[in-house]
């Protein structure tokens, strides 16, 4: 069924809806409806120097990702080594196993709710998220929310790329024990991590494997990657359970370890920081996330399988860390956390081979689909006649190199509370602009094909809308003093340090309320 809209687009139904009680046929919702262009429309998006193929809308017809297609890519994408880790850093600041695993199953339900939000702009309309944030930011000014967030994701992308060419590693070193005692590189080593010409040539491995794939089959190759790689890493977390609970016959004393809060206030500066390091884990995801709903078939499919995909498997493979980590104590004499060493522990090369496929798939499959597509299509943005998605993959897979990813991971302490409370500070404004402009200003409606206009409703001020750009400097502002503190630059008063502890929620909050109120000011707007 196709209806002409007011803007000139198309509106396209996918399903029929039938009232579950007394069986007669429901309204059509505006929200179970797919826009697309008119052929005309195409034709002239596909001219605009602010389009290419990359950014284009998908055509309606052409959004074919199920719920459970949705659903693999969190799992995918969940299933990771930082995953596994997550809650030791946790218990490391004094919490038992437990609240460790509520802190970080509420921080996955808490950003779930922008990650929902923002995916149905990319469903609803079939575009990328810098195509998204021009009607907030404007035709220019989306490059600012797309460049900090590309920043961020580069920076994983290091990350996740160095935990997967050391699994290669260690399991080289297996085979051949002597490339331990290799040449260390002084440039690319410190106080807290020694880098070795060995180790640096297995992360350029699996660095231009991940390069390799997306610059083959692109997004497809995430989305198969996605699907047989899934249930894999279930069963992979499944036997991890089994194996511990068989050799320590349980899992270990770690269970049964009680926190070492003195008083409930205790708890509770330790609690919030932790959560919003948790919110920060994924907060990336909440802002590029139309990148993946633009490919589902309906607002159903992409809630569904965000729902259930992210808030089932980020928990379980974090309990799945503690317990086969505690199990360890039992059975190597020390709590071994990076599973990584744990294999390379392993006595039957059969078992080892198979175990470190496994990460290598783990970690391959979070580091395409969460790290590679933001900052791919950021860039791509940038100068769309110019650098196509595959062209913003390469450089994406550049700065994760120069970012020197090692030296973030080398200390958990910063990693947490530097790393990602840091950047939560500020993705967080930019979440809160971006649902507060879709949402309440303009009720989800929005004018398709100007948002590859120069001179179209998303212009503003020279393509800029200032509007957003002053809530967003508001929102971030607050952040700056505590994250400024803990880097030891300056030192704030114990308020801007606290303060530092809730920077996603104070940034999503200060930006969702400054720009409604400015938005709602007399004068120029979309």
């Amino acid at each position: 069924m196709r209806e002409a809209c007011r803007d000139g687009n198309v509106r396209v139904s996918l399903t029929a809806h039938t009232a579950s009680q007394g069986g007669m046929t429901a309204a059509m919702k505006e929200d179970d409806i797919l826009h697309d262009l008119t052929p005309e429309q195409r034709v002239i998006i596909n001219n605009s120097r602010f389009s290419n193929e990359d950014l284009a809308p998908i055509p309606a017809g052409d959004r074919t990702w199920s719920m459970i297609n949705i659903a693999h890519l969190w799992v995918g994408m969940s299933v990771c080594i930082p995953t596994y880790m997550l809650a030791s850093g946790l218990i490391e600041i004094v919490m038992n196993w437990w609240q460790a695993i509520l802190t970080v199953a509420l921080g996955n339900l808490i950003v779930c709710i922008p990650m929902l939000l923002n995916g149905h702009a990319g469903t609803k309309y079939g575009i990328t998220f810098p195509i998204f944030a021009r009607a907030a930011f404007g035709i220019y000014g989306t490059h600012v929310a797309s460049v900090l967030r590309a920043v961020v994701a580069c920076g994983w992308f290091g990350i996740q790329s160095w935990i997967g060419g050391y699994a290669i590693y260690r399991l080289a070193i297996l085979a051949f024990p002597g490339m331990a005692d290799s040449y260390i590189i002084p440039l690319l080593s410190n106080d807290l991590v020694s880098v070795n010409i060995w180790q640096f040539l297995c992360f350029l491995l699996f660095w231009a494997i991940n390069i390799g794939l997306f610059l083959w089959k692109g997004m497809d190759s995430i989305k198969y990657i996605e699907h047989w790689g899934a249930p894999l890493l279930i069963a992979m977390g499944v036997a991890l359970l089994v194996w511990a609970w068989i050799n320590a016959d349980g899992f270990g004393p770690m269970l049964s370890q009680p926190d070492r809060f003195d008083t409930r206030a205790d708890f509770w500066r330790a609690f919030f920081p932790g959560l919003t390091a948790m919110v920060g884990f994924w907060a990336t995801l909440s802002l590029n996330i139309p990148d993946f709903t633009r490919h589902a078939r309906s607002q159903k499919d992409q809630m569904m399988g965000q729902f259930l995909g992210l808030n089932t498997t980020m928990p379980f493979y974090a309990f799945v860390g503690v317990a086969v980590t505690s199990a360890t104590i039992v059975i190597f004499g020390e709590a071994i956390w990076n599973p990584v060493d744990l294999l390379a522990r392993f006595d039957n090369l059969g078992l080892i081979l198979v175990s470190m496929f496994a990460l290598a798939l783990a970690t391959l499959t979070t580091n395409m689909a969460a790290n590679v597509v933001a900052p791919s299509t950021a860039f791509c943005n940038f100068l769309p006649k110019i650098i196509s998605l595959r062209g913003g993959a390469l450089i994406t897979g550049i700065i994760g190199i120069l970012i020197m990813p090692w030296k973030l991971l080398a200390d958990p302490d910063g990693y947490i509370f530097t790393w990602l409370i840091g950047y939560s500070g500020l993705l967080g404004p930019i979440g809160g602009i971006l649902v507060c402009d879709y949402f309440l200003i303009r009720r989800t409606r929005m004018k398709l094909a100007d948002l590859y206009e120069r001179e179209g409703a998303y212009a503003y001020t020279y393509g800029v809308n200032i509007r957003a750009m002053v809530a967003l400097a508001v929102a971030i502002a607050p952040n700056v003093p505590g994250f400024l503190t803990r880097v030891d630059l300056i030192q704030a008063s114990a308020f801007w340090a606290d303060l530092y502890n809730y920077s996603w929620f104070t940034g999503f909050a200060v930006g969702f309320a400054v720009y409604g109120i400015l938005m709602k000011m007399p004068g120029q707007k979309a």
